[in-house]
């Protein structure tokens, strides 16, 4: 099969790149800074759009418009090309943001969207991407959770502090951090091109999230390290503007429609996923 992916240089896009070629697949890097050129896609019987500029920076006017445009013009102008050589699916990321800080609330593919910034993008975002049903196109959104992996993403940052003994709790702890790990996630999404059964939005997360209490305790108990330094949501706010409400905000987020198809996690047990990330 030839796969074309955007954002194949990023953490997922590389760690699919490998997965997809050593399994015999093609894979084709197409760029959307510039409109993606059609012929490049003409002969991919599936396309993976992980394009964005990243999230996690202060969210000033005109990061705001970056994190925007490049998810929302990008995907647009990635279906623009995709309509001239349809390919049978298209798998464009979301991400659980798309629910907005709903508390102790058990969020199915079903729940209604988060009213704030990253909710609203969200669902401009999978809007995009399901203009490629007009065409024939199968499209599924998965909204991808805080991935684990050791060399990349959110992870990458925690590490760190945590090694040298100085990790903690954000805020109270108490909001809810739904997780996949990466092997996991780049399963879910190989599963997702092959399973022309599933379609729309898919929930890309464990079926067991966890507090953020809970994770500082299972990450600091795999690096065998003390986790006694919380940072307090005062803190985050200065840091980080805006863009704190990420790690004070959560969503406790069940994937219902990945296991209604069949999809088997590999790493359900957060303690077993931080041990396999950490291990590299």
């Amino acid at each position: 099969m030839n796969v074309a992916i955007t954002g194949a240089s990023g953490f997922l896009g590389r760690a699919l790149s490998d997965r997809l070629r050593a399994a015999g697949h093609d894979v084709t890097a197409v760029s959307l800074r510039t409109q993606p050129p059609a012929e490049l896609l003409k002969d991919c019987q599936a396309v993976v759009n992980l394009a964005g500029e990243p999230v996690a920076q202060r969210w000033t006017p005109a990061a705001r418009e970056r994190i925007a445009n490049s998810r929302i013009q990008g995907t647009r102008s990635l279906v623009a090309a995709l309509r001239r050589h349809p390919p049978a699916v298209l798998v464009s990321a979301s991400a659980v943001g798309y629910y907005g800080s709903r508390g102790d609330e058990v969020l199915t593919e079903d729940s209604p969207p988060g009213a704030d910034f990253l909710g609203q993008l969200a669902v401009a975002w999978e809007q995009e991407a399901q203009a490629a049903e007009q065409f024939g196109v199968r499209v599924v959104t998965p909204r991808i959770g805080v991935v684990l992996g050791g060399d990349g993403g959110a992870l990458a940052q925690m590490l760190p502090p945590f090694r040298l003994g100085v990790g903690g709790r954000l805020g109270t702890g108490e909001q809810w951090m739904s997780w996949i790990a990466l092997d996991d996630l780049v399963s879910l999404v190989e599963f997702a091109i092959a399973t022309t059964a599933l379609s729309g939005p898919v929930n890309a997360v464990a079926p067991n999230p966890v507090t953020n209490t809970v994770f500082t305790r299972e990450l600091a108990a795999a690096l065998h390290r003390p986790a006694i330094l919380p940072l307090p949501a005062l803190a985050l706010r200065i840091l980080f503007g805006e863009m704190s409400q990420i790690l004070l905000g959560g969503q406790r987020v069940s994937p219902q429609a990945a296991l209604r198809a069949g999809f088997q996690f590999r790493f359900a047990d957060l303690g077993q996923a931080l041990a396999h990330a950490v291990a590299g």
